[in-house]
């Protein structure tokens, strides 16, 4: 048990960094645009270069961590992060092409970090007999919330995009690679984990699940990569203050993956997703057409609440089965990564068109398909 105990530890220190370094790099998307004079579109190509570094690792990830296992796995891929994250920090509003190379290493070293680390928690998760996959995303929320407050503070001091990043990164890297030691060792077939790794793009179910992932992963990370300029922009409000938003938004999604727990037990994935997924909709409404403050802060933390739970259950569901958990994560992971790609482009298009603010009404649009592939995530019979 006290194994157990720390391995659960290290698995939420991995989600809780993970969602620090990330939203350090948030914080900085509105002075990134300002300091490259970047229109909607433009700056949505540059985000786009993260998703496509995922994108390039993460269909080989499962297989990796089938050979090497989640700890060494995990540690390159912090590594990347990083190196790629610390770099994009120095060259911010200096070069643009450098920028972009760094955010494309970043892009492939967090989505190594993230398959790895729902790889082990699934792991953990089984050894418990509970759902707990929630809580360790709330972990990232939890980083995420700590980095977006302190990125704003930060901002609203004038702090250089290279103290700030790369104090963050190297913090991060130093306590995830120690505290890798703790994980539990995952089952790895190293002959047979490529051919399940081709096998699980066959499957129905796992397709399914990778396409509610899909939707939700855009519905969560349309908020990253937009809500702070889209509440500039929209609402004419400060960098600080549209900063801020982005802290409530992660502090509502924090709290309801730590709620959400008990709910899921109680209650089964599939009602408690489409209960979210209303949420979700209902909160980006009231923020494109609320108009009033009070109405848009309630707009966000039910958007927050409702893109909660769609991707830690999407994961839990692909690893119901441990003899196949990490390949179909790894899928699952890929298809949900795509939002990362589609997204900022996508939303970047739209905002030059429609405004920024308008642009999120996309969100609404989404979560259909999202809402049509929850049955899939219901547990199957073995489990």
């Amino acid at each position: 048990m006290p194994q157990l105990t720390a391995a659960r530890n290290a698995v939420g220190l991995a989600f809780v960094l993970n969602g620090l370094c990330f939203a350090s790099w948030v914080s900085r998307i509105p002075g990134a645009r300002e300091g490259f004079d970047l229109s909607n579109g433009a700056l949505g190509l540059l985000l786009l270069t993260i998703a496509v570094g995922s994108l390039v690792a993460l269909p080989t990830t499962g297989a990796a961590i089938g050979r090497w296992g989640t700890v060494r796995v995990l540690r390159a891929g912090a590594v990347a992060a990083v190196v790629g994250l610390g770099t994009a920090g120095v060259a911010l509003g200096d070069s643009l092409p450098l920028t972009g190379a760094a955010l494309l290493v970043y892009g492939v070293g967090i989505g190594v970090w993230d398959v790895a680390m729902n790889v082990e928690g699934a792991e953990v998760e089984r050894h418990l007999g509970r759902t707990v996959m929630p809580r360790f995303h709330a972990g990232f929320s939890l980083g995420t919330v700590v980095g977006a407050l302190a990125g704003a503070g930060l901002v609203a001091l004038d702090v250089p995009a290279s103290a700030h990043l790369g104090s963050v990164v190297v913090l991060s890297g130093v306590l995830v690679w120690r505290g890798a030691r703790s994980f539990l060792p995952v089952p790895h077939v190293e002959g047979e984990e490529r051919t399940s790794a081709a096998r699980a793009w066959l499957e129905p179910r796992t397709l399914l699940i990778g396409v509610m992932v899909l939707a939700l992963a855009m519905t969560e990370g349309t908020a990253n990569d937009w809500l702070a300029v889209a509440l500039v922009d929209g609402y004419d409000v400060s960098h600080a203050v549209g900063v801020a938003g982005f802290g409530i938004f992660v502090a509502a999604m924090t709290a309801c993956r730590f709620a959400g727990t008990h709910l899921l037990d109680r209650w089964g994935r599939s009602a408690v997703l489409w209960s979210t997924m209303a949420a979700a909709a209902v909160g980006v409404l009231l923020i494109v057409l609320g108009g009033h403050p009070a109405l848009v802060v309630l707009g966000i933390v039910l958007w927050g609440a409702g893109a909660s739970l769609g991707f830690p259950v999407g994961m839990s569901a692909a690893a119901d089965d441990p003899n196949r958990a990490a390949a179909r994560v790894s899928v699952v992971s890929t298809i949900g990564y795509a939002a990362f790609l589609a997204g900022p482009p996508l939303l970047g298009f739209v905002g030059d068109q429609a405004g920024t603010l308008d642009a999120l009404l996309v969100v609404a649009v989404l979560l259909v398909p999202a809402a049509l592939a929850v049955p899939a995530a219901r547990k199957p019979a073995f489990v």
